[in-house]
């Protein structure tokens, strides 16, 4: 058994999202694409992954959570594409660890869950376990993995025992245990347009009909959602009052966090849609995709303006309050838009389909 092992030449890119960042990256090294290396807003759109969850609730810190994207992405994409992908999960720190190993010295990156918390490099107090990194290589002497992470433009240098940490974390959302995406890519990639129509009808139902298809799994009290979920968190802002003003400015700093600072790719994952969708409409030439980026943008700008309402410097907490509510007014109509060309835009793609 070799005491070294690297993936020499891995192409890596920093991107805005971990989970879509590193999909974008096995691609390219995998060779695949439709017009070149995909982009990442590319992968994003094709994994069918836009979702919404809002909780609040004072047994997380911070005492909100939000996030834009659904909890399969990293098996409905490469299956979407013709992939097999194998999820191992266990609590024995060894046999996590061979799960990776056996990956690199078969010559495969291995795509591994982490908690952003003990990753020495990201240097982060917040906790969050659901962290896609990708493993390139180890020294057993050193005792150090090598990591691709979306958020480092070089190869990191992580120690074993922190690795290990960040692999076994029973933090939020939910526990780390080692888990690992075994992925065998198939040899050419489908139809774009039928990999499309397939990923926009995914976002669209779980934005409408969500099941259980969250990152963060059942929701206790004072969550949603899907669209509900914008509906309860355009209600909730204005109970924000009745906060202390210290308590007041960790809610109003951590919304802004969780749309624009997040890993969301800004705009809550919905400038990410709307890239890809501008991507898949050039390569199809489909107008109901152009509306659909068109659309995903002013979605994400909307988000953009109530994560900016809230951390505007130099005005009172309240002040701010004020205007986030308001502006959180105007979320409903931007996603009900968005979902209606989500539909119309998988109907297209299916259209043009051979039969």
């Amino acid at each position: 058994m070799p005491n070294t092992a690297l993936i020499a030449d891995y192409p890596h890119r920093m991107g805005g999202h971990c989970g879509s960042g590193a999909m974008r990256d096995l691609l390219h090294w995998n060779g695949l694409g439709w017009d070149g290396p995909p982009g990442e807003g590319l992968v994003f759109a094709l994994g069918g992954a836009l979702s919404l969850t809002y909780i609040r609730s004072d047994d997380l810190t911070p005492p909100l959570y939000l996030v834009g994207r659904g909890g399969d992405f990293e098996v409905d994409l490469p299956e979407r594409l013709g992939a097999e992908a194998e999820v191992l999960a266990t609590d024995d720190p060894h046999e996590g660890w061979t799960f990776v190993r056996d990956d690199i010295d078969a010559g495969r990156p291995s795509l591994v869950w982490a908690d952003i918390a003990e990753l020495p490099y990201l240097r982060v107090q917040l906790r969050m376990s659901r962290h896609d990194i990708v493993i390139v290589g180890y020294d057993d002497e050193a005792e150090v993995a090598f990591v691709v992470d979306n958020d480092r433009e070089e190869v990191q240098h992580v120690p074993f025992d922190a690795l290990a940490r960040a692999r076994s974390s029973t933090s939020f959302p939910q526990p780390t245990r080692h888990t690992t995406y075994r992925i065998t890519w198939p040899a050419h990639l489908p139809a774009i347009a039928s990999a499309a129509s397939s990923a926009f009808q995914q976002s669209a139902d779980t934005m409408q009909h969500p099941t259980g298809t969250s990152i963060v799994g059942p929701l206790s009290a004072g969550g949603a959602h899907g669209l509900s979920a914008v509906t309860e968190l355009a209600s909730d802002l204005p109970t924000w009052a009745d906060l202390s003003t210290n308590e007041l400015e960790v809610h109003l700093f951590s919304l802004g966090a969780f749309i624009e600072k997040a890993g969301t790719g800004g705009g809550l994952f919905r400038r990410l849609l709307a890239e890809g969708c501008s991507e898949i409409a050039r390569l199809t030439h489909d107008s109901a995709t152009a509306d659909l980026a068109a659309t995903a943008e002013r979605c994400a700008q909307a988000w953009t303006a109530l994560a900016r309402s809230a951390v505007q410097r130099d005005v009172d907490a309240h002040t701010r309050l004020n205007a986030t509510a308001e502006t959180a007014g105007r979320l409903l109509e931007a996603e009900t838009a968005l979902i209606t060309s989500l539909h119309n835009a998988s109907a297209s793609q299916a259209a043009a389909c051979p039969a």
